[in-house]
């Protein structure tokens, strides 16, 4: 049991310890989005809720974080759209535990009551009084409570400095194990409202933007509403004796300039240290809304809640925290907010679109806030952990997508998605790929839905002017990674010959085609970086250079996912016969001659095999129509000396 077992060392060692390195924190934000306790899940896409479409909840639910047992009462109303005819039942996602399963006292449609039958395949079948026909709505109502299961680690009571705290985290498959739900990734929740019940003592905290607080029998009442489509397992409850920090985001438009970041924190986590990162949420969303377009949840609000784990989740306007003192941590569920909740992952499978693009945003945020450098190295920390082992893909497998350990591969999911999301980003040009996640994020279809990985591509297709299968067929659905090794030799004056060979890691990809930048360096610290397309082994490249080169180095801006690469500098001198080449030979009536562009062509002679002068050319092509048929000789003075060639004259 993953999440379970992280969950308790976390106890011993100490919920609320700061993280000691980036990479320590980026550690345990996977580990908190591992969100499971079963390193297998048997669950498959629930062909049961095909037939309807959820359009509302009203979520009633009453907590008591005092309870040594994490008790639940719930009253869970469903509105629902039949998408078929003669729709009979409706089924519901809901655990049953073998042993005190939860307690189901009514079930109602359209305020009628009916029978169910809640059976151990964990789903809860609801007999409809009337059958539906496609486009007809009908609303249920369930009331129970009990104990949730413990088996996905969902619904967990803890404790912070000895006081009780009941939080959830359902993702990917939890949010059945404390109600009943849809939660398959193939419907969103239209809209919802959550009424949280819990002593007075504590408050609820969950999505959406607060509405009302009242206070009745020594209990409080919070109501939240959210208006926006939302995955079930977005919602979230939380409660506590927090405290709150408030603040504002917002660039500023006329439409709407500024709307709240609220802040939920345990009492001993209200501290000026933590206050201060979160306030580093505002230049954050101000980066995101440049690159990505207005903050996703704008007419609501954003904020973060603290919960019983080390690292994050992107609760959609809610992000649950652990800790406060990580920026990367607080960039990540904010990104979340676009890549994630606005626009969701459709399978599991494509969990990259939801992981890899929004650890991405994160070091955006490095490279917007601390410069070129440092997102050089953030880069190289990501290609150091993807290169860690020599296979593995971006994309999952039908298998894979069951195992939440493999969904939630810190190095596949999250560092090579970024770094392929990186990468797309250098083969594109920066106005075209941050244009083509707009387009992405604001398509009709996809926006506040589902994507798959073809949407994605199709978006950046549109953008880039071409396709991007062999893009996508190496670095997405295929694994490992290129090893370079790159050769480059003084060309002349003013040049420099390139060669590139390239060996790969797994046998899934035949051969990587990227463009690579390279490094060449010259006397006194000069550097001058060149581009080359590199598409075959053993490809040449003749580029400019304003200097003598000196030295070599490959993708000195981290653009690739690649290791061991070796780039040398040869040391055989300029041979400007070989750089030197007649064509066509043999030739009919036209010879052309062709050099490197700082090689200045000053005059050709041609001589016959008696040595006798035949012809004198200036030009680089020219027509040797009037020489008779045989072996003739070309003596080709340049600005770099002399060289001889021979052609056969047809």
């Amino acid at each position: 049991m993953i999440k379970s077992i992280i969950y308790y060392l976390f106890l011993f060692t100490g919920i609320f310890g700061f993280s000691q390195s980036e990479s320590e924190e980026f550690d345990r934000m996977v580990e908190s989005e591992m969100k499971s306790a079963a390193s297998l899940q048997n669950l498959r896409v629930n062909t049961n809720t095909l037939n309807y479409d959820v359009t509302y909840h009203e979520l009633r639910f009453t907590v008591d974080p005092d309870n040594t047992t994490p008790f639940i009462s719930g009253v869970v109303k469903t509105t629902f759209t039949a998408l078929t005819n003669n729709m009979s039942t409706v089924t519901f996602d809901f655990y049953k535990k073998t042993t005190s399963p939860f307690t189901i006292s009514s079930v109602k449609i359209n305020n009628v009551a009916t029978t169910f039958s809640h059976n151990t395949t964990h789903e809860l079948v609801i007999n409809l009084p009337s059958t539906l026909n496609t486009g007809d709505s009908a609303t249920a109502e369930i009331i129970y409570s009990g104990v949730p299961s413990t088996l996905e680690g969902a619904f967990t009571r803890g404790n912070h400095s000895g006081t009780p705290v009941i939080f959830t985290l359902s993702e990917p498959f939890g949010a059945r194990d404390w109600w009943p739900c849809k939660q398959d990734l193939n419907d969103k929740i239209d809209s919802f409202d959550i009424y949280i019940t819990c002593p007075s003592a504590y408050i609820g905290v969950s999505n959406g933007l607060l509405q009302s607080q009242t206070t009745s029998g020594g209990n409080i009442t919070r109501h939240f509403r959210h208006n926006y489509p939302i995955p079930a397992y977005l919602i979230s409850v939380n409660v506590t004796n927090y405290v709150t920090y408030n603040i504002q985001a917002g660039l500023g438009t006329t439409q709407n300039p500024f709307f709240p970041i609220n802040n939920y924190l345990y009492p001993e986590s209200n501290t000026a240290t933590n206050r201060s990162f979160i306030d580093l949420t505002v230049p954050i969303m101000n980066v995101f809304e440049q690159k990505f377009g207005s903050y996703p949840y704008r007419n609501e609000q954003y904020g973060h809640v603290q919960f019983g784990w080390n690292g994050g989740m992107e609760h959609a306007t809610m992000s649950s925290m652990g800790v406060w003192n990580s920026r990367s941590l607080i960039a990540h569920e904010l990104g979340h907010q676009w890549f994630g909740n606005k626009v969701t992952c459709g399978t599991w499978k494509d969990i990259w679109l939801n992981e890899g693009l929004t650890e991405y945003t994160a070091g955006i945020v490095v490279e917007e806030l601390d410069g070129a450098a440092a997102f050089v190295s953030w880069k190289n920390g990501k290609i150091s952990s993807i290169t860690s082992q020599t296979a593995g893909a971006v994309y999952l497998t039908d298998a894979e997508a069951l195992n939440v350990g493999r969904i939630f591969s810190s190095r596949l999911s999250y560092n090579k998605g970024s770094m392929v999301t990186h990468m797309l980003r250098w083969k594109m040009g920066d106005t075209a790929f941050f244009q083509a996640l707009r387009n992405y994020l604001n398509d009709s279809n996809l926006a506040y839905g589902y994507a798959i990985t073809s949407d994605l591509k199709t978006h950046l297709e549109a953008v880039h002017g071409s396709n991007l299968d062999e893009f996508f067929n190496d670095w997405v659905y295929n694994q490992g990674y290129p090893t370079y090794t790159i050769t480059a030799q003084n060309w002349g004056a003013g040049q420099a010959k390139i060669t590139v060979n390239q060996t790969q890691s797994d046998p899934t990809v035949a051969y990587f085609e990227m463009p690579l930048e390279i490094r060449l360096s010259g006397a006194g610290a000069a550097t001058h970086d060149v581009v080359v397309n590199h598409t075959s082994n053993g490809q040449e490249f003749i580029v400019s250079v304003p200097f003598v080169v000196t030295g070599v180095t490959f993708d000195p801006n981290k653009h690739i996912i690649s290791r061991n690469n070796v780039a040398t500098l040869a040391s055989n001198s300029f041979d400007l016969d070989q750089t030197i080449s007649v064509y066509p030979n043999p030739a009919n009536d036209e010879l052309h001659i062709m050099m490197p562009t700082s090689v200045q062509l000053e005059k050709v002679e041609i001589f016959n095999t008696l040595g006798q002068l035949v012809g004198q050319k200036t030009d680089h092509d020219f027509s040797i129509s009037e020489l008779a048929s045989g072996i003739h000789l070309l003596k080709i003075t340049t600005s770099e000396g002399v060289i001889h060639k021979k052609f056969i004259k047809k």
